[in-house]
């Protein structure tokens, strides 16, 4: 048998082009056809199960050789379900995951071309399989099946780590139920993440899958207010924390209280959560001037640049550090690069300058250069002395954000570390016995598959307590 030609270079997906993208908020990655998808996935060179350095790469352990199996089989909705035993929100994580540094990272194709294009072939499937109704037929199988228990499990927040949780632990037959603070579910999913690059049809559907696994889904329940913590404990077997990390951090530069300021946070969830691009349809104005500074390098700051372009600025990323120690997908960088975004790096605002009615009118910046790497591995900015002037009219600063401390401050034996973090041991259990936490709230800002990872192992940890008090 003569061996296979490895073909070197992925499979491209289609994308909008940048003329036509930065006009609206629609996807910009278009995604595998049937016939690309199969090409990409004849790629794979199929490394056994015990052995597949993505599946080890992956925070929810799904075993990515074999659904590209059934991929090249034309089984789509077996590659689906090969998925979903691991990971219930895959055409979210296709499109959001950071493969590069996970299971693409480590594909062995890698190690002599291009990794082979996991991300967006698991989309793929998530997509083909929802557009054919094949997701709608796995759940009438799936459903029937599951043995339903008697204990109740309560989960606080309906983000990534709490849909997994949820999803997860109604597989395996307990009565869940979900509180959420906002009027919709989805959590960053919802309010951080632009239409661009996560349509919201998107996320309902997979919601509304988890909710066809039996979760039921409590919104504008905000726990510690609308509910006491220790209603849920009298309620509930057991309790899971997945209040994520909506806390903007903000340094205390001079005049960062001006007019025309934003947290990321509040920018984004103006625009995702609440339409405002869509304004004034949707009542909910927001002011974007003519020259919008965005601070910060991460994939919040991407989001924050390609949304207040789509709005009609000219916009700068202002970065203390250099190109290559940003923190932001290299696609996303790229996509902003292609729109428009202009790039400024080794600069740190010093001041925000305001004009006589307290409007944002410039910023003083400092000009930094790299020294000794710091705890992040990555090299330290360190001012040289000269700053600069710029003239702005808004700005946004995304420089991270910690847990909201709203709730914690209602259950006061929920012991958090300095910088608001819950606590946990090895097994996710919090300092209150039955008390589970996982995602953000735990780690502080992260991505979206560690915490759906938290979530997965919090369900396990959940249902190994149970059973032992039953």
């Amino acid at each position: 048998m003569p061996r296979r030609k490895l073909i070197k270079e992925r499979v491209p997906t289609p994308e909008r082009s940048p003329e036509e993208r930065i006009r609206n908020f629609e996807e910009v990655n278009l995604g595998y056809d049937f016939e690309l998808a199969k090409r990409e996935a004849e790629r794979c060179l199929q490394c056994p199960e015990n052995y597949a350095p993505c599946i080890r790469g992956c925070p929810v352990s799904i075993n990515i050789p074999a659904f590209i199996a059934k991929i090249k089989e034309g089984d789509i909705k077996e590659a689906l379900k090969v998925i979903w035993a691991c990971n219930s929100l895959p055409a979210i994580t296709g499109r959001v995951c950071p493969q590069e540094d996970q299971c693409e990272g480590v594909c062995v194709m890698g190690k002599v071309g291009d990794p082979i294009n996991i991300g967006k072939l698991e989309r793929f499937i998530a997509d083909y399989a929802r557009q054919h109704g094949m997701d709608d037929e796995l759940l009438m199988e799936i459903v029937p099946k599951i043995e339903k228990k008697d204990q109740k499990v309560a989960i606080i927040g309906a983000g990534p780590a709490g849909l997994t949780c949820a999803a997860e632990l109604a597989k395996m037959g307990y009565k869940v139920t979900i509180f959420e603070a906002l009027h919709k579910p989805g959590g960053v999913l919802t309010y951080g993440i632009p239409e661009f690059r996560l349509p919201k049809q998107i996320i309902e559907k997979e919601i509304e899958n988890v909710k066809k696994l039996g979760v039921k889904i409590e919104t504008n329940t905000l726990v510690g207010k609308t509910i006491t913590f220790d209603e849920l404990r009298e309620g509930y077997d057991a309790v899971f924390i997945g209040t994520g990390a909506g806390t903007p951090r903000f340094v205390k530069w001079e005049g960062v209280n001006l007019n025309g300021i934003y947290s990321a946070n509040e920018f984004l969830t103006r625009i995702n959560l609440m339409k405002a691009y869509k304004f004034p349809k949707y009542d909910t104005p927001i002011k974007v001037g003519k020259r919008v500074a965005v601070i910060g390098g991460g994939n919040t700051a991407m989001d924050a640049a390609r949304s207040a372009l789509r709005l009609g600025a000219e916009v700068w990323i202002l970065y203390r550090r250099t190109r290559e120690e940003m923190t932001a997908r290299i696609e996303e960088i790229h996509h902003a690069e292609e729109e428009g975004v202009k790039f400024m790096f080794l600069v740190s605002p010093k001041r925000f300058i305001g004009d006589e009615h307290g409007n944002l009118k410039a910023i003083e910046l400092k000009k930094m250069e790299l020294g000794e790497p710091d705890e992040t591995g990555r090299r330290r900015p360190i001012p040289t002395g000269e700053t600069l002037i710029m003239e702005f009219d808004t700005a946004t600063i995304a420089i991270g954000q910690t847990p909201n401390k709203t709730f914690f401050r209602t259950v006061p034996d929920l012991k958090v570390d300095s910088r608001g973090r819950i606590i946990v041991d090895e097994n996710l259990m919090t300092s209150i016995p039955g008390v589970f936490a996982g995602g953000d709230a735990i780690r502080g800002e992260a991505t979206v598959i560690l915490a759906m990872g938290d979530g997965r192992k919090a369900a396990k940890a959940i249902h190994e307590y149970l059973s032992r008090e039953a």
